[in-house]
């Protein structure tokens, strides 16, 4: 695998959905790394997540929606008002988010959590 800057944005640009899933990765937070054995899972929509980093650093709310072309996440309640008065949420980069509660309705994820590392 290369380690050329040039590659590794090619690589992320060009990736199919399987691959950009995971990618959307995010951090557990210490209670449920502790509980699940594990350091991060990709975000879904129904987890609660807490923001990091950015102007809406310490938010917490629910994912909304996931976007994998572009890799943002929204989140209700992070919403910025247009100039013209319309209400768009305001996209995440998983990397500045952390999980704080799970999904667990999902028979997969049941399964991704439960698998051995």
């Amino acid at each position: 695998m290369s380690t050329q800057p040039r590659k590794q944005r090619k690589f992320i640009y060009k990736a199919p959905l399987h691959i950009r899933h995971k990618l959307m990765s995010v951090t557990l937070a210490e209670e449920l790394r502790e509980q699940y054995s594990r350091r991060s899972l990709p975000v879904k929509k129904g987890d609660t997540v807490k923001v990091m980093r950015g102007d809406f650093k310490d938010h917490e709310g629910k994912v909304e929606k996931v976007d994998l072309k572009n890799y943002r996440v929204m989140i209700e309640g992070m919403s910025v008002q247009k100039p013209d008065g319309n209400k768009v949420y305001h996209s995440v980069h998983p990397s500045n988010l952390m999980i704080i509660e799970l999904d667990m309705e999902d028979n997969e994820r049941n399964d991704i959590v439960e698998r051995k590392g």
